[in-house]
């Protein structure tokens, strides 16, 4: 929170500055239209309940059942904390993952929704930056971000390569394992890299959603960014101007990019400077486009950090009144994989029920 606060001082201090550019837009904020407001908030609503929906989907894949009020909760208060600290996104999977073994979902199925979850959403901002670009291409004008979504785009093809060929390409992590044991000296383990290897690829493959659990997912994926989306739109009437369409995927592309540096908390500046720069290049009059877009950020940013940070502070009262799920007691969510990883299963209940125990 100190940081955020710094970072909004920072930010008034370099506006200060810059009150004659700005203030062409106070015309279009005192004739604004709220009803276009409301219909805004509800669209950030939308995105962040289409990703609560997926995280819900991947955890009941690996047979944990989480409350819709409760996930919609952990998910407010997980994007707060990832956007009040420069690089909160380790914040924000941390955050995650401790809530998800709270309620149910052990070490491996954790893991495994926070790396499907991510890469969905990846995949699906690619594909939209995709079809920004071939609209903005056939436009004649890219704003000269087609060689860094190209890239982006390879990425995600990379990645999906590497998830459905990971059995064969963790093999080749045994060699790479047994040399940094030898570089660091250390004693000999009681698995060999082989076995680490093998309990990676099954842990990977332990969970298994079906295609239509896979395919709902995607769509979920998807409808959180068209959600948010929404709200910029939303934002341009609000302000009684018409929507620059043609560079808008690839701009709202361009932006969400920019807020995942890990330089400002939530990308504060960047994502404004990033999508006003592109809208106006694309057509978009520069006063009524940067109204659009600080009101776009007033309410996807500043609004959504207030209300995740109040849902963070509910959650961590209810989890004081109630007691955590015993690891002791529940039922494990994968099957056991080896008989090393059952001594290590058998080993960490034991710690977790004595952890809780009174």
């Amino acid at each position: 929170m100190v940081v955020g606060l710094v970072a909004v001082g920072v930010g008034a201090w370099a506006i200060s500055g810059k009150t004659g550019e700005l203030s062409g837009i106070t015309g279009y904020l005192d004739r604004l239209r709220w009803w276009w407001m409301v219909l805004a908030v509800v669209g950030e609503f939308g995105s962040y309940g289409a990703l609560s929906s997926l995280q819900r989907r991947l955890l009941r894949a690996g047979r944990v059942d989480i409350e819709a009020g409760t996930m919609l909760g952990i998910t407010l208060a997980g994007s707060s904390i990832q956007s009040s600290f420069p690089g909160g996104t380790v914040f924000y999977l941390a955050y995650l993952y401790r809530q998800f073994r709270r309620r149910g979902a052990d070490d491996v199925l954790s893991g495994w929704v926070l790396v499907a979850f991510n890469m969905l959403t990846f995949l699906a901002l690619s594909i939209m930056a995709l079809v920004g670009l071939a609209i903005a291409a056939s436009a004649g004008s890219a704003y000269d971000l087609a060689e860094a979504l190209l890239g982006i785009l390879a990425v995600a093809l990379v990645l999906v390569i590497a998830f459905v060929e990971r059995r064969r390409l963790l093999v080749h992590f045994a060699t790479l394992i047994s040399l940094w044991r030898r570089l660091l000296r250390r004693r000999k383990s009681k698995l060999t890299p082989h076995e680490v290897v093998d309990r990676w690829v099954a842990e990977l493959s332990a969970v298994n959603p079906s295609r239509k659990q896979w395919s709902i997912a995607a769509l979920m994926a998807a409808a959180t960014w068209l959600a948010d989306l929404s709200c910029l739109v939303l934002a341009f009437y609000a302000v009684g101007v018409g929507v620059p369409w043609r560079g808008l995927l690839l701009a709202y592309a361009a932006g969400q990019l920019a807020s995942n540096l890990p330089i400002t908390p939530g990308g504060l500046g960047a994502v404004e400077g990033s999508l006003t720069v592109a809208l106006v290049t694309f057509g978009g009059g520069e006063e009524s486009t940067v109204a659009a877009v600080l009101l776009y950020r007033f309410v996807s940013y500043w609004l959504m950090l207030a209300i995740g940070w109040v849902a963070w502070a509910a959650l961590a009262w209810s989890s004081r009144r109630r007691r955590p799920v015993d690891a002791g007691m529940r039922e494990p969510n994968l099957p056991v994989l080896t008989t090393a990883s059952a001594a290590d299963s058998d080993t960490a209940i034991t710690k977790e029920a004595s952890r809780w125990a009174p």
